[in-house]
């Protein structure tokens, strides 16, 4: 009994000294990005130098490397060997990569976790088209039908339509001139697709249906409806979970 509670202890004792190391990796991991923005910063500038950032964290070189390797994780420098260490590109590759693990760490059966994250671009496209449902102008307009008109000729090939089909989202809030939105969308359709081919997933046995559902948001864009772009949006949504509940790809 006595051994049981020496080993205990010493777990205890051990668990208390890691826990105050862990905190100060994290602070120190904030007083880098809190650097970068000091400094104004911006994507791909050179960072100072290990030695210059123990000497302005007043830290030991091996944490300062531990923080800059967790940063690197999140994108938010960029560690090139032999070069030097810059300011990344702070993408949403983190997020992908959490995101379709979290899907897939999910049993092959079971679609929650995805229609979850469906949910979310659901809600946000829906918002997003009311947002520019009666600002878009003829030539905008005309730049969706043609990227229909393309996914058309593309279903009676036999040929996948899913990159228009990303491309029709992305024109579709271009006139927004939100940098985010595009990535945004760029990560839950790169998700989905990562699970798809992971789950050998086929593709969308209706591109039919795909292309109509498009074509339907075109024209109520047209009419300057903005309920029924709404609506529209909506039922394309409806398609893709249930092809996703049926393990098909279609992901427009």
């Amino acid at each position: 009994m006595s051994g049981e509670r020496t080993m205990r202890r010493m777990s205890q004792e051990s668990g208390g000294r890691r826990r105050p190391e862990r905190r100060v990796s994290g602070q120190i991991q904030r007083e880098v990005m809190q650097l970068i923005l000091d400094r104004k910063l911006q994507a791909g500038a050179p960072l100072p130098t290990e030695t210059e950032l123990m000497e302005d964290l007043g830290v030991s070189r091996n944490s300062v490397r531990e923080a800059l390797k967790a940063l690197q994780a999140l994108d938010i420098v960029d560690i090139r060997h032999g070069y030097g260490t810059y300011v990344g590109q702070a993408s949403l590759t983190p997020l992908v990569d959490g995101l379709t693990f979290r899907t897939l760490a999910r049993p092959d059966g079971d679609t929650a976790a995805l229609a979850e994250i469906l949910q979310v671009r659901e809600v946000l496209e829906e918002g997003l088209v009311r947002r520019v449902a009666g600002t878009l102008t003829e030539a905008e307009l005309d730049g969706l039908a043609a990227v229909v008109d393309r996914m058309e000729a593309a279903g009676k090939a036999g040929e996948s339509v899913a990159e228009l089909d990303r491309d029709f989202h992305e024109l579709l809030y271009a006139s927004l001139g939100n940098a985010l939105v595009p990535q945004l969308l760029g990560a839950f359709w790169t998700v989905f697709l990562r699970v798809a081919g992971a789950r050998g997933w086929t593709d969308d046995p209706t591109p039919e249906l795909t292309i109509r559902r498009h074509r339907d948001i075109v024209t109520a864009l047209r009419a300057h409806d903005v309920e029924g772009a709404q609506r529209a949006m909506s039922d394309h949504f409806r398609g893709i979970e249930a092809r996703a509940a049926q393990a098909t790809r279609g992901v427009g």
